[in-house]
């Protein structure tokens, strides 16, 4: 698909932007693109306009000068919705991507007509997923990009599909992340609040989907508020990777959920 750049405060933004009809937005995980989003955005973007951009650091965008947090980086996501002239949108954002959702909520909720987290959670990371972040750090510090990736993508599926011809595609896209760009988002999401009290408040529409199979983010993770206005969705043969292992359900559940805003 055709990327687009904008530079935002001396930081240049890779974007898919797609289709036509009220917008959407498709906020990616650590270490994936807007490419991560191939299999779904033919779909969507056939109702709607789909905008997907590459988070700082990932993919053809630059990392974030200063210091990057996940505040920051809803910020910048706020000036590419300022630089579209897109008032207001409804947000999608897996993994990495549902952290930086919650953050934009939590500050630009007029922005937003709804919000979805998929595979991602509201709480902050453990003391052990905190040293986990930091030993990654050290590792992407000593042994480079592709060690991590190597290590990591293959977790990010279910067992019974660690040998799909998408998990190598995944790689790839993990491949094309910065090295400086990694370990900013890893000390971003290591350094996150707990964030559950944003979906308390809530009274927007908000999708949470888990995958039945997710080995890095429980269901349970994912579904810690129940609300009227929430709906919880359990995505079956998959791990934490919908978008490729199960794009039909994923789009469905997405799909759905937009026709009630």
């Amino acid at each position: 698909m055709d990327t687009k750049k904008l530079t935002l405060q001396d930081t240049s933004i890779a974007y898919i932007d797609k289709g036509e009809g009220k917008p959407i937005i498709l906020l990616h995980g650590f270490c994936g693109s807007s490419g991560y989003w191939e299999h779904v955005i033919p779909a969507l973007s056939a109702d709607y306009r789909v905008i997907a951009p590459d988070l700082p650091g990932h993919g053809q965008s630059d990392p974030l000068t200063g210091n990057s947090t996940i505040e920051n980086i809803a910020d910048q996501m706020k000036n590419l919705l300022d630089e579209l002239n897109l008032p207001e949108v409804t947000m999608f954002g897996h993994s990495l991507g549902g952290y930086i959702t919650l953050a934009f909520a939590e500050k630009y909720s007029g922005r937003l007509n709804g919000y979805s987290l998929i595979h991602s959670t509201a709480f902050p990371d453990s003391e052990e997923a905190k040293k986990g972040r930091l030993a990654n750090i050290e590792k992407v510090n000593r042994s480079g990009i592709y060690s991590l990736i190597d290590g990591l993508v293959p977790k990010l599926f279910s067992p019974e599909n660690q040998d799909e011809n998408y998990v190598s595609e995944a790689m790839e896209i993990g491949y094309s992340t910065s090295a400086e760009g990694a370990i900013d988002a890893l000390n971003a999401m290591k350094d996150r609040p707990d964030r559950n009290h944003v979906l308390e408040a809530s009274t927007l529409p908000i999708l949470l989907i888990a995958g039945e199979q997710d080995q890095i983010i429980p269901s349970e993770k994912t579904f810690s508020v129940s609300k009227a206005n929430i709906k919880h969705s359990l995505i079956k043969d998959s791990g934490h990777m919908s978008m490729y292992e199960n794009p039909m359900e994923l789009i469905s559940e997405i799909q759905g959920y937009l026709s009630t805003i």
